[in-house]
């Protein structure tokens, strides 16, 4: 089985193609969250994936409460979780190898895909050029067959894009990252047509249309899905956003 969570549709894509590879099952992360979901049984010979975005050089939140909230009854044949990334991932396969280990599920491989840049909210932060956003989806679409080659024959392997200053990254600049997230500065201009496709696309159904409006109700990971999907472009978080751009995976109109 494979667990996953995807804002802007990047680890939708590899979690799909990977199970699609390998002729698996997929479980989405929130649903199985909302669910109240505790507690998973592991069949005889059973591969046990997770597919994520990196969020501040390390697993999403979610993810890792996901991985240690549910009891994991049964033995995994085999581990492994693939991430997806805008530049590098930092110390991620450490941190979250050790939700792994903590909730009985000792990881036997990990894997890291480059692939476009979703996140905007701080200054300095933007979208890869088309060039380079090409580039990346062209890599990302070879390296998923290596990726899935090596689960299907349950290879000990390590694929990983640690970057520069992993430490300093994932130790200090992380914990920053979770104490501000927040979606209060998020609002919409006039460009808003009330199409709702913001409260759609949100994986953590955080969005209500108030008069045709969304309202953000405070349960928000900062997945930028909101942004990225808004056909018009009326979403924006504070000034940062301001003339940014958008993107999500192509062709893709859900998590």
């Amino acid at each position: 089985m494979i667990f996953y969570y995807s804002g802007c549709g990047n680890s939708r894509w590899l979690a799909t193609e990977l199970a699609t590879r390998l002729d698996d099952g997929l479980r989405f992360i929130p649903d199985l969250l909302r669910a109240g979901t505790d507690s998973y049984d592991i069949r005889q010979d059973e591969s046990i994936g997770f597919v994520f975005p990196v969020y501040a050089w390390a697993a999403p939140k979610l993810v890792q409460d996901f991985v240690t909230s549910v009891k994991w009854n049964g033995h995994a044949s085999y581990v492994w979780f693939a991430c997806t990334c805008g530049d590098e991932m930092g110390m991620t396969c450490r941190t979250f190898s050790k939700a792994l280990r903590k909730s009985g599920l000792a990881p036997d491989a990990a894997f890291c895909v480059q692939m476009p840049e979703t996140y905007l909210c701080f200054p300095g932060f933007h979208l890869d050029s088309p060039e380079s956003e090409s580039l990346k989806l062209e890599n990302a679409a070879r390296k998923v067959n290596s990726i899935a080659a090596r689960i299907a024959a349950r290879a000990k392997a390590r694929d990983l894009i640690i970057g520069t200053f992993p430490l300093f990254k994932s130790y200090i600049i992380k914990p920053l990252f979770i104490r501000n997230v927040t979606d209060s500065k998020y609002h919409v201009n006039d460009d808003c047509i009330s199409c709702g496709l913001c409260a759609k696309v949100c994986p953590l159904h955080n969005i209500e249309m108030t008069g045709g409006k969304p309202s953000w109700q405070g349960n928000c990971t900062q997945c930028m899905a909101c942004y990225q999907y808004c056909p018009r472009n009326a979403i924006h978080f504070a000034t940062y956003t301001k003339d940014k751009g958008q993107y999500h995976f192509p062709d893709s109109n859900k998590t």
